[in-house]
């Protein structure tokens, strides 16, 4: 498994709350639900390395 750096991140109170509900509906802690939604813009962007 690769290292995992940590990173501060800044969110609106608002969007950290939508985050924290969404993250509990699909049974999810909320920063593996920030690193899922990243995960899929990139590759959905094409700009994942991960296969």
């Amino acid at each position: 498994m690769a290292k995992k750096k940590p990173f501060v991140l800044r969110l609106d109170p608002e969007m950290l709350k939508s985050l924290e509900k969404w993250a509990a509906d699909e049974f999810r802690s909320t920063n593996g639900q920030i690193e899922w939604i990243l995960d899929k813009a990139l590759k959905d962007s094409g700009r994942s390395k991960k296969n």
